[in-house]
This record gives C-alpha cells, sequence and structure tokens, in this order.
C-alpha cells in the first residue's frame, strides 16, 4: 500500500464500520420486534456484501483496477449467498437455540444483553475480518498470482460450503431421513463442510490482498481470526457441544474429521436418530 493510499483506506475503514453498525442495528431492530435474535445471522453475511459495496465506490481511483472489482466482488458473492441461505433455511423456524441460551444468561434488561454481546460483537467481528477487502484496492501495485491463487483458494471454499449446504438441505427435504444424520457426500468427509468452506474463502480472500508486505501483516488477522471463530469460537465447537449427546452422533464423529475433509473411517451406515445441523 504506497504512503499516498493511506488516507484514503482509512475513510473507507470510518465509513466501513458505519456501515456495518447500520447494518447490525437494523438486525437488531427486527430481531427485538419479532424476538428472533436468529436474523443476525442472516445480517451478518448482509453486512460483509456492504462493506465490499462500501469499498468498491470509495476505492475508485485508488490501486489496480482488476483487485478493486475482484476481492469486493468476492465478498459480495460469497455474503449475499449465506444471507439467502439462511434466511431460506430459517424460515418458519423459532429462536436459533444458541441464541436462547446465550440470553438465558443475561442479568437484567434481556434486550440490552443481546445488543452488546450478539450484535455489536458481530459488527466488530465483520469490520475485523474485512480488512482484506478494503486492503486490497489499495495496495497500489498491479495485481500478481496471488490474487488468482486467492480466488482459486475462495473458488474452491464457495463451492465447497454451497454443495455441503445443498446436499443437506435435499437430506432434510426427504421424510425418510427425519431424524437421521446427515453422514453422505462432504458431510461423510468432514463434518463441517460450510465453516471448512468459509476457511477457504477467508484465506482466499486474504491471499488477494497480499500484493504488498504491508497488506500482507495488515490483514492477516482477518483469516486467523476467522478461522477460530470457525474451529474454536461460535461455530465447530459450540454446535458439536449441542449435539455431543444426541444418539448417533458419536459414532458420527469417530468415523468423520472434525474440519479438514479426509475420507471416513470404516463403513458409513444409516446413523441412528439425532437432531442438529447435520440432522433430518
Amino acid at each position: 500500500m504506497s504512503g499516498g493510499a493511506w488516507p484514503a483506506f482509512g475513510l473507507n475503514l470510518v465509513v466501513s464500520a458505519a456501515a456495518v453498525l447500520a447494518v447490525l442495528l437494523l438486525a437488531f431492530a427486527a430481531g427485538t420486534a419479532r424476538r428472533l435474535h436468529r436474523y443476525v445471522d442472516v445480517a451478518w453475511g448482509l453486512a460483509f456484501a456492504t462493506v465490499a459495496g462500501v469499498t468498491y465506490v470509495l476505492s475508485s481511483g485508488h490501486g489496480d483496477a482488476t483487485a478493486r472489482i475482484v476481492a469486493p466482488l468476492a465478498t459480495a458473492v460469497w455474503g449475499l449467498r449465506l444471507a439467502a441461505h439462511i434466511a431460506w433455511r430459517g424460515r418458519g423456524h423459532g429462536e436459533d437455540p444458541r441464541y436462547e441460551r446465550m440470553l438465558a444468561r443475561a442479568r437484567g434488561s434481556r434486550t440490552a444483553y443481546a445488543l452488546r454481546t450478539v450484535y455489536l460483537l458481530q459488527a466488530a467481528l465483520v469490520w475485523l475480518v474485512s480488512l482484506p477487502v478494503q486492503a486490497a484496492p489499495y495496495a497500489g501495485v498491479p495485481v500478481g498470482g496471488l490474487l488468482w491463487a486467492g480466488v482459486a483458494v475462495w473458488a474452491a471454499g464457495l463451492a465447497f460450503e454451497a454443495v455441503g449446504d445443498h446436499q443437506l438441505a435435499r437430506f432434510k427435504a426427504d421424510p425418510a431421513h427425519r431424524g437421521r444424520i446427515m453422514d453422505r457426500g462432504l458431510w461423510g468427509w468432514t463434518r463441517h463442510p460450510n465453516y471448512f468452506g468459509d476457511f477457504l474463502v477467508w484465506w482466499g480472500i486474504y491471499l488477494m490482498a497480499c500484493a504488498t508486505w504491508r497488506s500482507a501483516a495488515l490483514c492477516l488477522v482477518s483469516p486467523v481470526v476467522m478461522s477460530l471463530l470457525l474451529t474454536r469460537g461460535s461455530g465447530k465447537r459450540l454446535l458439536e457441544r449441542h449435539l455431543a449427546d444426541r444418539p448417533g452422533y458419536a459414532a458420527y464423529t469417530a468415523r468423520t474429521s472434525g474440519f479438514v475433509p479426509r475420507p471416513p473411517r470404516g463403513p458409513r451406515g444409516r446413523t441412528g436418530p439425532g437432531s442438529g445441523e447435520a440432522t433430518g
């Protein structure tokens, strides 16, 4: 990133922060009115797409024209697909059990607790994780192989996530699978195809921002934070804690990788009743 691009990049950071906060506050208003804080999961993807749009507009006249298009477009495609999928998946359902358990710990106003621990926290995480998207257009040097390597990693992640979501949706749509754990397709290779896909997506977007050592160093926090969220934070760890006592889930975990895909150990079979992300 050249010296002249820093003020423009700084403005991008400020405007993006304001835009992300606006999206999450709108989601908070909707969630409070409907008493469904699961709306924040839809807002998560929309907030990233908003950052991408803000960055594309504000970066006009700065850096490489290709990077200005590719990184925001990749982020917007991922964010909008994720938001649409979560909105479709959650239609007609009540509150997400994760938020029920979280809000049950509130002392005093549940609404204020939800604002602090769900919406404002996620707004801060969106802004932090989106640093590569914001930095890539301001690198000030022609794009190189790392940008296209990033596109390849991003595309692999997006495909992995989308295929896994599609496979699970088809599995759940069949009444014969009700109460059964999904252990087919990508779900036989990893218990979390969607989380592994997100992992690849954000390391790919990070590579798109690595045109200079300054931007690479500045943005490294983004994929690291996302990786920790997926594996140790609100992703894999919380979901598996929720599913741990379900009949048949222990056998599924014994033969299926927890994150990085690999062939299952032993034969697959019709796992016993269970519920949750990987069940019908």
